[in-house]
């Protein structure tokens, strides 16, 4: 309850947080809020601008701009959840055992992840890509290894700070396994950065995504995607700047949300943390 408390006072957090309900309500209300097919061609209204019958306009094959964008925010918040889902549930365990039992364990899992940090997160979702294959799917599992170095890292250095404090010790004085002081005790006092990261994580996956999109590695049209939006806008960026503005405004927007959903996370759950706690410099 503490920790909602500070979260509710932390106005930036819950703009990001509004925005975020309203992709939601969006994404999922979007066949009662717009009459259109997503798909649905009509090439007598190709390239028009925002009007009443068409709210942000009509893209090159005459769709609707609006409900794509609606349609497509199911798509891109399905990539940013899932990959970060993916990234956690390979990243924490791998985390959680280097900094725990350290040894060979430790050496195998950081030579694993400084091999995925040697790629850029957008290389290695284009090899990624590149070798699985063009899909949703495989467009979820490539974005999603992308996350895995960084949660790795982030867990095993939380865990090795955590077992050497006196509660770990003891715990392990008083008999307590391996499993269960690792559960109990390691890492539900690891869980708040985890959080934090994986919601900041869920922004950088849609941005990630939308890249792959825009360069055509990512969901293929005529699914709707921001990304790909955007790639098939770019060639009328001069002639018809709304084909690429809005999808652009849309990615702009998640990303801004989950930022500022992360940072008040932060800040509500680690109260040390906190914006006016923290030194001036």
């Amino acid at each position: 309850m503490r920790a909602w408390q500070r979260f509710r006072h932390h106005p930036p957090a819950l703009v990001g947080l509004g925005i975020i309900v309203t992709f939601l309500v969006l994404a999922f209300a979007a066949p009662l809020i717009s009459p259109y097919d997503p798909n649905a061609q009509d090439l007598s209204v190709a390239i028009q601008g925002p009007s009443g019958s068409h709210w942000l306009g009509t893209d090159q094959l005459g769709r609707d701009i609006a409900t794509r964008l609606m349609y497509g925010t199911r798509i891109s918040l399905l990539i940013g959840v899932l990959a970060v889902a993916i990234g956690l549930v390979v990243g924490v365990p791998l985390g959680v055992v280097a900094g725990y039992y350290g040894g060979w364990a430790d050496m195998a899992v950081s030579r694993f992840a400084d091999m995925l940090f040697a790629f850029t997160s957008i290389l290695l979702a284009l090899t990624l890509v590149a070798v699985l294959g063009v899909s949703l799917q495989n467009v979820i599992i490539a974005v999603g290894i992308s996350v895995i170095p960084v949660i790795v890292r982030l867990v095993r250095s939380s865990v090795l700070s955590l077992r050497e404090e006196p509660f770990v010790e003891a715990a392990r004085a008083l008999g307590a396994g391996d499993l269960r002081i690792i559960v109990r005790h390691v890492f539900r006092n690891a869980l708040t950065p985890v959080l934090v990261h994986a919601t900041l994580s869920i922004g950088v996956s849609i941005l990630l995504a939308a890249g792959l999109g825009f360069l055509g590695l990512g969901v293929q049209s005529p699914t709707a995607e921001w990304g790909t939006m955007l790639g098939e806008g770019r060639q009328f960026i001069f002639s018809a700047p709304h084909l690429t503005a809005f999808p652009g405004i849309a990615i702009f927007l998640a990303i801004l949300a989950f930022n500022l959903l992360g940072d008040g996370l932060r800040d509500a759950l680690d109260p040390r943390m906190s914006t006016t706690e923290r030194p001036a410099g």
